[in-house]
């Protein structure tokens, strides 16, 4: 709006520079570029970025599968977290030494995190693995894919937007250092006498 304002303003103001109405329009169109482009910019790397992680969400969702562990015993905290202040959801979880199935019918064995306070021999639990039985994280979800998605297109446009005004306000910065450099040469052109009576004769 202050853009608006000042192309307005300067229209037919007899003090206006050149400058003065070449900033005005610097910002307006620097305001429709990151009202139009900024968006346009951030739906686009959104759209890439939903598309690329829904194929992720399939992949992982084809090449997992939540298979049942049984414990074969507890084992001992590691050393790295001994210390008791560190206290955090892994505190939810044990160490263990299991076995599973794997989707391919192989039997595997190892050590696992399980999510049991304290487990016993026998105790059951839920591990994701890749087809081969090795343990793999969890399948990324459609909700949270989507949600990064979101992310990256804002993301993408504020990026955009601040170039834009970036790319504005050098614009303006060397406008103005070339208004000071003009003003300098005017000065200097005056001579450091000017505006004394009878200087000059």
């Amino acid at each position: 709006m202050r853009a608006i304002g000042g192309l307005w303003r300067w229209r037919h103001n007899p003090l206006r520079r050149r400058t003065d109405l070449a900033e005005a329009w610097l910002c307006l169109v620097a305001l429709l570029l990151i009202l139009v482009v900024a968006p346009v910019a951030g739906a686009f790397v959104g759209g890439v970025a939903q598309g690329a992680l829904q194929r992720a969400v399939r992949e992982q969702s084809e090449s997992r599968q939540l298979v049942t562990a049984t414990v074969i015993r507890k084992l001992d905290r590691s050393p790295l977290d001994a210390d008791p202040e560190t206290a955090s959801g892994r505190d939810l979880r044990s160490q263990v030494l299991a076995d599973w199935t794997a989707p391919d019918g192989t039997t595997h064995q190892g050590s696992v995190l399980a999510a049991l306070q304290t487990p016993h021999r026998g105790d059951h639990f839920d591990i994701w693995t890749d087809q081969d039985g090795q343990i793999a994280a969890r399948p990324l979800d459609a909700a949270t894919a989507t949600t990064h998605a979101v992310l990256a297109g804002i993301g993408a446009a504020l990026l955009v937007a601040g170039l834009i005004e970036g790319g504005r306000r050098l614009a303006v910065w060397r406008m103005v250092r070339r208004r000071y450099a003009d003003w300098d040469r005017a000065w200097d052109s005056a001579g450091p006498d000017w505006g004394r009576t009878g200087t000059g004769s």
